[in-house]
């Protein structure tokens, strides 16, 4: 189970590190796993709450988790979590585009550009195709309600599209999954004012047969409970052509 202590954040920093004040008025840092810009997620002395290891080689052993964002929305921001929620959500049937297989294999190397598929999903009773999915972490909001990914550049994400076409020109079937973890979220679009050159590939990836879906968790800290519960629309609207 996991377990989430409340804190106030104060800064996040050096990317990768956040302070925060505990309860007793004494300040800790946390390690900050979102290589991102959390853009839009950050609002100093505002609630947050963080998970601890039990690790003892870690120079930071509590890890931020759950931040409260300027619109008093809550967001989870550590992506090293988002494949946990994920397959939690496979395994109990929750993701109904994806409900059927028998065979779950993380990480396998993949495609002409050498990449790790997130989720692998063979044995499918009706289906005989491999099922390639791919999952990103979503807790950009700007207007009320619509979520956006990517939040920076994202040359990786755009690699990972391409090789999902490839999967799709290969016979398989091929899944972008957007993981939604921001409460005030409800439906996705690909964030063509940050990462124009994504949106196309992304458009292209659906144009080719690559299914993309998006799903929100619910996030509920004195509860414990991150979980994915619910699917949400995805809105990919053509752009106009370039003059």
């Amino acid at each position: 189970m996991l377990h989430l202590y409340p804190a106030l954040l104060r800064k996040r920093y050096k990317r990768f590190l956040a302070d925060v004040g505990l309860p007793g008025g004494s300040e800790i840092t946390l390690h900050c796993p979102n290589t991102g810009s959390m853009k839009n997620c950050l609002l100093p002395d505002s609630p947050c709450w963080y998970s601890v290891s039990d690790s003892k080689t870690r120079k930071y052993p509590q890890t931020l988790e759950v931040v409260s964002t300027p619109g008093g929305h809550l967001a989870g921001i550590n992506t090293a979590r988002t494949n946990e929620l994920v397959e939690a959500a496979l395994r109990a049937g929750v993701i109904r585009e994806l409900q059927g297989y028998a065979i779950l294999k993380r990480e396998v190397v993949y495609g002409d550009e050498k990449s790790r598929i997130d989720f692998l999903l063979t044995g499918h009773p009706q289906d005989a195709r491999a099922c390639y999915l791919e999952v990103k972490n979503v807790t950009l909001m700007e207007a009320e309600g619509q979520g956006y990914f990517p939040d920076a550049v994202s040359e990786r994400g755009s690699k990972h599209l391409r090789e999902l076409m490839l999967m799709v020109a290969e016979g398989h079937r091929a899944v972008l999954l957007f993981c939604v973890q921001h409460t005030g979220i409800q439906q996705v679009s690909p964030a063509d004012h940050i990462d124009p050159a994504y949106g196309a590939t992304l458009r292209a990836a659906i144009a080719a047969g690559v299914e993309v879906i998006a799903y929100a968790a619910q996030i509920k800290p004195a509860q414990h409970l991150i979980g994915l519960d619910r699917p949400l629309p995805v809105i990919c609207p053509l752009l106009p052509p370039q003059n």
